[in-house]
């Protein structure tokens, strides 16, 4: 995709000849036209055509239309408390509204949410130049001075299904948007689970909704968007979808990093969900690095199914659950191995694999099944062997789901981790009778640690590049309520005696990406002329390693997190107004960046709308210069040990005091030593950027793992973290 002439909407020559190549052909072979942030179309092609197309002058990639995925209240609160320092009350937004807009790419809008309540929101901004579009079932009125833009793209090759609207019929493009930006609303539940007020990050925002995704998210309206999005006005895109990690992925046919390299160009900061693939290593997507990239956590709630036992011993358990059974612990409790069917495997009995129960001894029970070191049945997996049998309830025993707290709806099911199954089994290898219920589902708040790594996160090292490091930050992901349709259908789910929740909980990444979009709106908004890259440094720089415990942040395996994990940390709410300095990422950065994988100067400058005129690719255009750009954080593929590795970084001061000085503290990992030149950074009125030159080395005869450290600046009220990896 190359860069447009214009915001005008005016074809480049090259653009419009194979265009209208396409179009003497077949006149509805068009499905979208791109000419506002980027140059190229969508269209239905053949194989000869879309390959007699890719050899023609300024074309710098063809390829089929992908389909990528989505990323499937107290988190802000939680995120409050997690504040370290004190910093100026200052900022606080008087006004109960700002022109800063927030756009997602998501699966739409639920108007009626009470999260887009426009009350107290002053008119719409007077330079926005969006739309809304109507259909049958969303009109201009459910346009407002919230939603001030309402886009849907029509699925290539679909018919009317209902999905030519932006109307929300997933819940999913809600449950973001009122993360990002939702009203304040108090009193929000799932059901009287979860209570307290349910806000975005950044109310006083207003929302541009582009409906992408219905029966997957097509690439060609993906791009289509990115286009209206750059054309309308808005200031921050959120996406909460992406490809998968494999296979390996180009970034001339990455729909997501196209697009968000013309946005970011024009000054569009661009939130992305980091993917649901972990824990497993380099599955991290949208991993470009204009991208911020965002992992998730979990927070101080913990929504717990605890297992009274018929000795009155209370075993705790997590999970959701809204089941009919007992508070009183009446009934009988099993193993599934003491429920083995004849002919069965005892330890697959005991794991409750399929065909591996007798009908007769689960009928009426609640079983305890074993998951330890099991990955082949999730808890979902087991609960449906164990109805389909007559059972009662599940307690899964387990370390292999993490600390999510997932949904099982009117099945009691539980999981109870192996550290505190002690007394479950002590007590049914204690009687001939057992007997035990799983109670209802209860909120508990100041639950330790948190934040973790959510399992689902998906991890670095990144496979586009191991010299910069991915993700860029991390998020409360685990367990959000947020805004939710009011469709009764197949797929909700209402507790009997209930009526349809407005909210939901639900966990991905996709809920950690909108916390990060409406911070990085809410910084936005106080600092309007900060570039995206600024941003993202302030974002990163400010990010905390510390859990509510005062100790490291783990995973939610119980190991100590790294970069790979969460990136430069988790967020903070109020550091990362007031970051001290800030790393500029430039467009040359960027550009840079693409010599570096391969791209040459010809197909750059057709790609770019900023290229210099006498830009070109560096000589040595090789993949390691890549950890020369002015990242906040620092990566180093293929560090031996042997040599001595040097990398440059520019800060710049935006800080309150144009006369300071910054002084380094350096956590190294035994074995390599880390030399910064020059070892102070001093700052004046007419010298508000300064460089400095990282000097890798090490004492150790080889690698054999990845190693972590960081560089903090810091002027005594403002500490600027950077964390690096040194890849083997």
């Amino acid at each position: 995709m190359g860069a447009a002439d214009s915001t005008s909407g005016s074809l480049r020559k090259d653009h419009a000849y194979v265009l209208n190549t396409v179009l003497r052909r077949n006149k509805k072979a068009l499905v979208h036209n791109y000419k506002y942030g980027f140059s190229g179309f969508a269209a239905y092609l053949s194989k000869d055509e879309a390959n007699s197309i890719a050899r023609q002058p300024g074309v710098v990639s063809v390829f089929p239309n992908p389909i990528l995925k989505l990323h499937t209240t107290r988190s802000w609160d939680f995120l409050k408390l997690q504040t370290h320092v004190k910093i100026d009350s200052t900022f606080a937004n008087s006004s109960s509204s700002s022109n800063v807009v927030i756009g997602l790419l998501d699966s739409g809008i639920w108007p009626e949410a009470e999260s887009f309540s426009d009350n107290g929101m002053d008119p719409i901004p007077s330079g926005w130049k969006g739309t809304c579009m109507t259909s049958s079932d969303f009109n201009t009125s459910n346009c407002n001075r919230k939603i001030i833009g309402a886009r849907y793209y029509l699925d290539v090759g679909a018919n009317d299904d209902g999905t030519n609207t932006v109307r929300d019929g997933l819940g999913h493009g809600t449950h973001t948007a009122s993360t990002a930006a939702g009203s304040v609303v108090s009193g929000a539940s799932y059901y009287g689970l979860a209570t307290g007020e349910a806000k975005g990050g950044f109310p006083e925002s207003r929302l541009a909704i582009y409906k992408v995704c219905s029966h997957g998210c097509s690439g060609a309206s993906i791009l289509a968007a990115f286009d209206d999005a750059i054309s309308d006005g808005v200031d921050v895109l959120s996406l909460s979808l992406g490809g998968f990690a494999t296979p390996e992925p180009d970034l001339t046919t990455d729909v997501i990093a196209i697009g968000a390299f013309h946005a970011v160009e024009r000054g569009i900061i661009v939130v992305c969900s980091a993917g649901n693939e972990g824990p497993e290593k380099s599955t991290v997507v949208n991993d470009a690095p204009w991208i911020l990239t965002v992992g998730a956590t979990t927070v101080d709630r913990s929504l717990q199914s605890n297992i009274l036992l018929g000795n009155n011993k209370v075993v705790v358990g997590h999970g959701m659950h809204f089941s009919p059974l007992s508070k009183s612990p009446d009934y009988p409790f099993i193993t599934g191995e003491s429920a083995k069917a004849a002919k069965a495997d005892s330890a697959e009995a005991r794991q409750c694999h399929s065909n591996s129960l007798d009908k007769k001894k689960v009928n009426g029970s609640i079983v305890i099944c074993d998951g330890i070191n099991e990955t082949d049945y999730s808890t979902f997996d087991k609960i449906s062997i164990i109805k389909e049998l007559g059972g009662l309830g599940l307690v899964h025993i387990t370390d292999q789901e993490g600390g999510v707290d997932d949904n099982y709806e009117d099945f009691p099911a539980t999981i109870v981790r192996p550290k505190d199954d002690a007394p479950i089994l002590q007590y049914v290898n204690s009687t001939s009778n057992p007997k035990a219920t799983i109670l209802p589902t209860i909120t508990v708040l100041d639950y330790k640690p948190a934040p973790m790594v959510a399992i689902f996160s998906s991890r670095g090292p990144s496979s586009l590049s191991k010299n910069i490091l991915k993700p860029d930050i991390a998020a409360p992901g685990a367990a959000i309520l947020a805004a939710w349709t009011g469709t009764l259908d197949d797929e909700s789910f209402v507790p009997k005696g209930e009526k349809l929740s407005p909210y939901n909980i639900i966990s991905g990444t996709s809920m950690s990406c909108p916390h990060v979009s409406g911070l990085a709106g809410s910084i936005k908004s106080r600092n309007p002329t900060w570039s995206p890259s600024a941003i993202k440094s302030a974002i990163m720089t400010s990010a905390t390693q510390i859990d509510n415990t005062k100790a490291p942040i783990t995973t939610d395996l119980g190991s100590v997190a790294t970069p790979y994990d969460y990136g430069a940390g988790e967020i903070t709410v109020t550091e990362s107004f007031q970051p001290g300095l800030v790393y500029e990422t430039t467009t040359i950065d960027y550009l840079n960046y693409l010599c570096y994988i391969g791209l040459n100067t010809t197909t750059i400058k057709i790609i770019s709308t900023t290229v210099p005129k006498n830009f070109s690719c560096p000589k040595d255009s090789t993949p390691d210069h890549i950890s020369n750009i002015n990242y906040p954080s620092i990566a180093i593929s293929k560090f031996t040990g042997k040599e001595i590795v040097n990398v440059s970084r520019t800060v710049t001061n935006i800080g309150e005091e144009d006369e300071t000085v910054y002084s380094a503290i350096v956590d190294a990992p035994n074995g390599v030593k880390v030399q910064l030149i020059p070892e102070k950074l001093q700052f004046t009125k007419s010298s508000k950027t300064v460089s400095y030159q990282v000097v890798f080395s090490s004492t150790l005869t080889s690698l054999k793992e990845d190693l972590f450290g960081s560089i903090t600046w810091s002027n005594g009220k403002h500490s600027v973290r950077s964390p690096f990896v040194l890849t083997v």
